[in-house]
């Protein structure tokens, strides 16, 4: 089954109206994770970078967060991790994806084998496909 493995910016474009053409891109697989149909892999980092911009950017009550979280983790289809490969991680960052974050999506990445990495920064992009690496 295909595994996509979100970025932060996919997840914050998910829940939040701040771009409708990139939530109407990643909306889709929200409601095909929840028939089964694949699986969303969301790193406890992203949830973590979620928690801080919708915080201190958009300024949600933490109550909010909580329950958008508790929802998320509990929806069909989403694969938290937590496990993280720092050999990769650190081969990758700084050389070859400057932001700390996107070298752990990278990695995250790599140690499963055909997933799709899910983010709308074209830098980030563009350093995937330097490490022949797959991004929606």
């Amino acid at each position: 089954m295909k595994k996509y493995i979100l970025d932060t910016n996919a997840l914050i474009s998910f829940v939040t109206d701040r771009n409708p053409a990139q939530q109407e891109i990643v909306a889709p697989l929200f409601e095909t994770a929840s028939r089964l149909k694949c699986f969303l892999v969301c790193h406890q980092f992203v949830l973590t970078e979620f928690v801080f911009v919708m915080d201190k950017v958009y300024g949600t009550p933490k109550e909010t967060i909580n329950a958008m979280l508790r929802d998320l983790i509990a929806m069909p289809g989403i694969e938290v991790r937590q496990e993280t490969d720092f050999s990769a991680l650190l081969s990758y960052w700084p050389s070859k994806i400057a932001d700390f974050g996107d070298a752990l999506i990278a990695a995250t990445g790599k140690s499963i084998k055909g997933a799709i990495i899910v983010t709308f920064d074209e830098k980030f992009k563009s350093a995937l496909k330097k490490l022949g690496q797959d991004s929606f």
